[in-house]
């Protein structure tokens, strides 16, 4: 019984489907905008018994930028709301449930807007993988699109904007988005 989990971010809601059929939904909390969740498809990686604040048991989702997952929660009334650092929060009846349904190697696709800070050394998150992408598409960026900017990312961007003929500030904002071809 191969199971994936659809999130919709601007809904709050999970879906568990198996073969495009939606097996059952559930309500979650979201990341808040200063903390968003992450865009995009990933795999659950790890699972666990927890306790304590995070609720009762923890996906974590193969992230590359950082540690996310779904979790329960000690705060039910957290639940429909974006309000999270980022992580998927679910009651904790409906995070058991799906928990027990779901094994590692789950495919995860979470949909919804990129929230985004303009992009400079030391930022993570969907729009430096965005970034990286497209430089990379362009021949600028060699390296593992991970939604780390770090030096070999800020030495790609210097490169492309000195070839472009834009001012060189290994730094990313609104322009340079539109020139690589980012539309937000």
């Amino acid at each position: 019984m191969l199971l994936e989990i659809f999130i919709d971010l601007i809904k709050c809601k999970l879906e568990l489907c198996q073969e495009d059929k939606i097996i059952k939904a559930y309500p979650v909390a979201v990341g808040a905008k200063k903390t968003p969740s992450p865009v995009g498809n990933y795999n659950v990686i790890n699972k666990a018994h927890w306790g304590g604040g995070f609720g009762t048991r923890w996906m974590q989702l193969s992230v590359p930028w950082g540690t996310y997952g779904i979790h329960g929660t000690n705060r039910p009334d957290s639940i429909g709301k974006q309000v999270s650092h980022g992580c998927i929060r679910m009651h904790n009846r409906d995070v058991e449930e799906v928990y027990e349904q779901v094994e590692i190697g789950t495919k995860v696709y979470i949909k919804g807007p990129i929230a985004y800070n303009l992009s400079v050394n030391g930022s993570r998150g969907n729009l430096v993988q965005l970034i990286q992408q497209a430089l990379k598409e362009q021949g600028y960026y060699g390296g593992i699109c991970d939604g780390i900017f770090e030096g070999r990312t800020e030495k790609s961007v210097c490169q492309w904007q000195k070839e472009k003929n834009i001012l060189v500030t290994g730094q990313i904002n609104q322009v340079n988005l539109n020139d690589l071809g980012i539309l937000l």
